[in-house]
């Protein structure tokens, strides 16, 4: 499932830098997630980095958006063709294993 950024956003910018695949952009008037460039994180980090310093919980699931762990990895792999995920990719599908 991508991510979205909800009504809770003020603006402060700090999702920007961590995301991988340069998804989030400003909007009008909180920051927007682009779905089709969003992986999760997927292949980067066992969590959504995003997620992991919006100060407000902003960040959260797109249910409009539901995806699985392959099609994000595989949208990851098309983004950066220069980068060798491997089969053992990071990803919140696996964290615990």
């Amino acid at each position: 499932m991508a991510t979205k950024i909800n009504e809770d956003c003020f603006r402060c910018g700090a999702c920007r830098a961590p995301c991988p695949n340069e998804a989030i952009s400003r909007g009008d008037p909180i920051f927007v997630i682009d779905p089709l460039l969003c992986t999760e994180c997927v292949g980067f980090d066992d969590k959504q980095a995003c997620a992991e310093v919006c100060p407000v919980d902003g960040c959260v699931a797109d249910p409009e958006h539901v995806e699985t762990e392959e099609v994000l990895i595989e949208r990851a792999r098309a983004l950066h063709p220069d980068i060798d995920f491997g089969e053992n990719y990071k990803s919140r599908f696996r964290k615990g294993e």
